[in-house]
């Protein structure tokens, strides 16, 4: 990559969801109801598990909470900025701006691929190894993994960012893309981006695939596991444990895979903002529904923190 930091441009100018003026207003207000509930509904599973002091003080719950938080925190990078561009029609960002956007966006993200890696080794230590549960998932044990976590997706955001920093931008500053992302960047970058490409499939695959190669891993071991369960009940109730947890890791997984590692060169503006709006939208909105609605131990705690908030 051909280093330059003489950057011709100051600003970017993100091209949205879409360059029809006439859906703005339903994109607003759908996008915003979404963010409300997004937030509400995220914050209420950390205050039901923070205030909890019975049911929900195991590590489940206590990956599940930062999960809860960092989903709040990844759809915060990117959705208030689409939505003041969309109902004020202005959509520029400054250029430390794009970059401050783009550093947060990449490291809550890859926190949240973390933490479900996290959630899939309690599953799998709670199913296959349950006499060594409290040994293995101690809570020293648990806080190192979620400080690791966040650790090393800031450092990986951080190497990202400065990579596009190195850019420069000269032919054009409008960035196909509701928010400040990678590909979008590169594909508007005048420079050599051929290192920044690499370090993508290479690094970020490592980081991103190494997280979902364990998830699988995990899951594997379970599967095998309760297959020799020899009653139903005992078949139904374990894979009843898991089944929320998979749901969230294929949503998540699935577009996040589809985006960043199919090649550069089939790159497409549309395909890939329909696929960011499920990962940084859709997914931790149904976060907290697809956690709570059938575990019974968060529906508990959600009915006293109401009780108690209502007294």
């Amino acid at each position: 990559m051909e280093i330059d930091n003489r950057t011709t441009v100051s600003e970017f100018i993100l091209l949205g969801i879409t360059s029809q003026q006439d859906w703005n207003m339903l994109f607003f207000t759908t996008f915003l109801i979404i963010y409300i509930i997004t937030v509400l509904g995220n914050l209420t599973i950390v205050l039901a598990i923070r205030l909890d002091s019975h049911l929900l003080h195991t590590p489940m719950y206590f990956f599940l909470s930062n999960l809860s938080f960092v989903d709040i925190c990844f759809t915060t990078a990117t959705v208030p900025k689409m939505l003041a561009d969309t109902v004020s029609g202005v959509r520029k960002i400054s250029y430390a701006g794009c970059l401050a956007q783009m550093y947060f966006f990449i490291a809550f993200g890859i926190s949240d691929s973390f933490l479900l890696a996290s959630m899939a080794l309690d599953r799998y230590v709670a199913i296959c190894r349950p006499l060594h549960y409290a040994t293995v998932m101690s809570n020293r044990t648990c806080l190192l993994m979620v400080a690791a976590s966040w650790l090393t997706s800031h450092l990986h955001a951080l190497l990202h960012t400065l990579l596009t920093s190195c850019l420069s931008f000269c032919a054009s500053n409008q960035v196909p893309h509701f928010f400040c992302d990678v590909f979008p960047l590169l594909k508007i970058s005048c420079s050599n981006t051929y290192l920044n490409t690499l370090v993508v499939h290479t690094e970020g695959a490592l980081i991103v695939n190494g997280a979902l190669a364990f998830i699988v891993l995990s899951y594997t071991r379970i599967l095998m596991a309760v297959l020799r369960v020899p009653s139903k009940e005992g078949k139904w109730k374990a894979f009843s444990t898991c089944g929320s947890h998979l749901a969230v890791v294929t949503l998540f997984y699935g577009t996040v895979i589809w985006v960043y590692f199919q090649p550069s060169s089939s790159f497409s503006a549309e395909k890939d903002t329909l696929a960011a709006l499920m990962y940084t939208v859709v997914t931790p909105l149904l976060n907290p529904f697809i956690y709570t609605l059938r575990n019974d131990k968060m529906k508990e705690a959600l009915r006293k923190l109401f009780r108690s908030k209502g007294n």
